[in-house]
């Protein structure tokens, strides 16, 4: 088994090279509030208050129809604070759900209820939940907030209690890989493995509160030490195979192949990582925002467009590494990845 495919949202590379082909979607992710119940200290977003003039749920519904339109099977509810803050979360649900398209919502679990998490798993919604630590004071430092690790921990008995994960219905843990929770990466994997629950184990991108935190960061040969670990757990406890990579232990991020971010005041962004606005969907069609942008294009052709370096290592073609990484440390979205430990091979075989 192979789990790098989930990275693709099950989408096969045919599926994505027609994708391409038609300038089109097949995801899209969306960030509808920045108002949070967290302060965690790593947030690529900075969330906490929401903004002036966040997208109203008759335009959250338009980019979904936009987006539908446009190839989209899957629509990915950021929310870019606690989506179930957004007072309208349940209609936004319920209208995808009747649209037939997948959707996965990620939270940090501290609204959840009893009849929330019913709700979610009626209306198949893939659940990734924010779980850093299973000790209250790592997780609450790192969330910002005395209890959260008490409320994330709730939440998630609820959504096992709902019938998580079930068919249809996949449940993810999301966590970020610092200095704060080094030690407890492996056990949390594999009781993840063990409850068939997908671990999201990811690098930090050094951006919105992380730039403040200098504490959270560990080395690349670090993580690649962590991520080699989990991959041989991986290959010889469960029978799934990888190949250790940033950014994401397991998976292979091809997002900006086929999908896009629209924020919390309509603009259009290539992911969370490159905050370069392409346009507004209060102003242009999404469609038309993708087909005329540069910086789109050049995402959708980045295996030939990226860093020489890259074009030559034994990934290329499969992997990108973190764009949000390259363009936060570098300011060019095209750079090699910074943090890939892979790169400095490469480096000395294009520039010797």
């Amino acid at each position: 088994m192979n789990y790098e495919l989930d990275s693709e949202l099950g989408f096969s590379r045919e599926t994505i090279a027609t994708c391409l082909e038609r300038d089109g979607l097949l995801s899209v992710e969306l960030e509808f509030t920045k108002k949070c119940n967290l302060r965690c200290i790593y947030c690529y977003s900075a969330a906490g208050e929401g903004l002036e003039q966040e997208l109203s749920l008759r335009e959250i519904v338009s980019v979904i129809e936009q987006a539908r339109d446009l190839g989209a099977k899957k629509i990915v509810l950021l929310g870019g604070g606690e989506p179930f803050l957004f007072p309208d979360i349940l209609e936004v649900i319920r209208h995808i759900y009747a649209l037939g398209l997948s959707q996965a919502v990620f939270t940090n679990g501290m609204l959840l209820t009893e009849e929330l998490c019913r709700f979610l798993f009626a209306h198949r919604v893939q659940v990734a939940i924010k779980h850093n630590s299973v000790h209250p004071a790592v997780q609450d430092a790192l969330a910002g907030v005395a209890g959260a690790h008490r409320g994330i921990q709730r939440g998630l008995r609820l959504l096992m209690g709902a019938g998580y994960p079930g068919e249809g219905c996949p449940l993810c843990i999301q966590s970020v890989v610092c200095r704060q929770n080094r030690d407890e990466i492996e056990p949390m994997w594999i009781w993840a493995r063990e409850h068939g629950i997908t671990p999201y184990f990811e690098e930090l991108t050094i951006q919105g509160r992380a730039r403040q935190h200098a504490q959270l960061v560990l080395p690349p040969e670090e993580i690649r030490a962590i991520f080699e670990r989990l991959s041989r757990i991986d290959r010889e406890r469960f029978g799934v195979r990888w190949d250790a990579r940033p950014p994401i232990a397991g998976f292979t991020c091809r997002r900006h192949l086929y999908s896009c971010l629209v924020n919390s005041q309509g603009f259009v962004q290539p992911c969370t990582g490159i905050e370069v606005p392409v346009g507004n969907i209060r102003e242009q069609p999404l469609g038309a925002i993708l087909r005329e942008s540069k910086i789109i294009r050049d995402l959708r052709g980045i295996y030939r467009q990226i860093d020489a370096s890259c074009r030559v290592c034994q990934h290329a073609g499969e992997c990108y590494g973190c764009r949000g990484n390259a363009y936060q440390a570098t300011g060019d979205y095209l750079a090699a990845d910074p943090a890939c430990w892979l790169r400095q091979s490469t480096r000395a075989t294009v520039y010797h």
